[in-house]
C-alpha cells in the first residue's frame, strides 16, 4: 500500500495549495467592491430572474465558502461573506451557484447525468475502500481472492467517474455566470477578470480532486493486473 500512501501524500499536498490559493483569492477579491454595489443574494435573484427561475429560493447556509446549489429542494445556498458581501467574490460564488440552477431548468445533460450517480456513488464510496483492503488483504490466500479486489475497484470507479463528470459541470457553471455578469454589465472589465480569475481557482480543486482519484484508480488497477500475471 506504499504507492497508495505515495499518490494520496502528493495529492494531498496539491489539493492544499490549490485551496490555500482560493481561500486567498477570495480573500483578496472580497476587499474589492462591486461597482453596482449589490449583495450576493441579490446577485443571485437577478440573475435567476433575468434566466426565466422563480421557483429557486437564494438562502444563507452556515460555513465558509460552503456555498452549493441544491436541485431536490431547488435552493441557492450562499454562506454568510457571500449571501451578504457587496464585492467582486461574492458575485463571482453567487453567480456560479446560479449556473448550476440555470443547469438544472435547461435540463443541462451532464448535470442530470451526475445526479443520477448521485445514490450509486454514495454507496460505491462508502464500500469500495474496505473492499479494496479486504480484497488486498486476502491475495495471498488463493486466486480467487482476486475477485474481491475487482469488485472494490469496481466500486471505487464510481466515485473517478463522477469525479470527472463534475468538471464539464463546474466549468460550464462558471461560464455561463461569467457571461451573464458581462452581458448584464454587472462588473466593469477589471472586475469581470478578477471575478474569472477567482472561479479558476474554485475549479482547480476539482481538478485535483479528479487527477487524485483517476491516480489511485489506475494503482489499484496496478495492483489487480500485477496479482494476475503472478
Amino acid at each position: 500500500m506504499l504507492g497508495y500512501y505515495l499518490i494520496a501524500g502528493i495529492m494531498f499536498v496539491v489539493g492544499l495549495i490549490v485551496s490555500n490559493r482560493l481561500k486567498s483569492k477570495f480573500k483578496e477579491y472580497s476587499e474589492v467592491p462591486l461597482s453596482e454595489g449589490l449583495s450576493g443574494k441579490e446577485v443571485a435573484e437577478r440573475m435567476l430572474r433575468e434566466n426565466g427561475i422563480y421557483d429557486v429560493q437564494v438562502i444563507s447556509s452556515p460555513g465558509f465558502l460552503s456555498d452549493h446549489y441544491n436541485p431536490s429542494d431547488k435552493t441557492v445556498n450562499l454562506s454568510p461573506d457571500v449571501y451578504s458581501g457587496r464585492n467582486v467574490a461574492a458575485a463571482a460564488v453567487a453567480a456560479h451557484e446560479c449556473g448550476h440552477a440555470v443547469q438544472h431548468a435547461t435540463a443541462y445533460s451532464m448535470l442530470q447525468l451526475r445526479s443520477k450517480l448521485v445514490p450509486v456513488v454514495q454507496i460505491g464510496t462508502t464500500l469500495s475502500q474496505w473492499v479494496i483492503l479486504a480484497g488486498i488483504g486476502f491475495m495471498g490466500f488463493g486466486g480467487g481472492n482476486q475477485t474481491i479486489l475487482l469488485i472494490g475497484i469496481i466500486l471505487f470507479s464510481t466515485s473517478t467517474i463522477f469525479s470527472l463528470i463534475t468538471l464539464p459541470v463546474e466549468y460550464d457553471a462558471s461560464n455561463r455566470a461569467l457571461r451573464w455578469m458581462e452581458s448584464t454589465h454587472l462588473t466593469n472589465r477589471s472586475e469581470h477578470d478578477k471575478a474569472a480569475d477567482a472561479l479558476k481557482w474554485a475549479a482547480r480543486t476539482y481538478v485535483v480532486a479528479a487527477i487524485a482519484s483517476v491516480a489511485t484508480l489506475l494503482y489499484y488497477i496496478l495492483i489487480f493486473l500485477n496479482r494476475r500475471d503472478d
